[in-house]
C-alpha cells in the first residue's frame, strides 16, 4: 500500500480482483478492467482523463534460424534522475516468422480540490 494518507493524490490500495497496486481513487482497474465502484459521473470522469504519453512498437526475430528472448521491462524515475520504480512486466521468445506487439500508455487525470506542497507523495 501507499505511504500516502488515503485520499490525497497518489494514495494506493490493491484490486480485489487481480491484486495489482493501483490509484486508490480508480473506479476501474487498470489492469483487470473489474468496476471497483459505482461512478455517476462516469462520464464526467472519463473526459477528464488523457493519455500524456503513449508508444508503441513491434520487435521479430533476426533473419534465419536464431530466436530472439526478450524481457519488458518499466523503470519510473522522479524528476532527479532518481530510480523509484522498475519492474519486469513479462519475458518471452519469438521464433522465425513470430513478432510481438507492445504498447505503453501512461495515464492521467487531474486531482481537483487538492493544493500543490501539501502531503506530497514520493511518487
Amino acid at each position: 500500500m501507499s505511504s500516502t494518507r488515503p485520499g490525497t493524490p497518489g494514495a494506493t490500495r490493491t484490486c480485489p480482483h487481480c491484486k495489482t497496486k493501483i490509484l486508490e481513487s480508480a473506479n476501474v482497474c487498470p489492469s483487470c478492467r473489474h468496476h471497483l465502484r459505482f461512478d455517476p459521473d462516469a462520464v464526467e470522469s472519463a473526459k477528464k482523463r488523457s493519455v500524456p504519453l503513449r508508444v508503441e512498437g513491434t520487435i521479430k526475430p533476426p533473419p534465419g534460424d536464431n530466436a530472439l528472448e526478450y524481457s519488458v521491462v518499466l523503470t519510473i524515475r522522479n524528476d532527479e534522475g532518481v530510480e523509484i520504480e522498475r519492474q519486469v512486466m513479462g519475458v518471452g521468445a519469438l521464433f522465425a516468422g513470430e513478432e510481438r506487439s507492445f504498447t505503453l500508455e501512461v495515464e492521467a487525470v487531474e486531482v481537483t480540490g487538492y493544493r500543490a506542497g501539501r502531503g506530497r507523495s514520493r511518487h
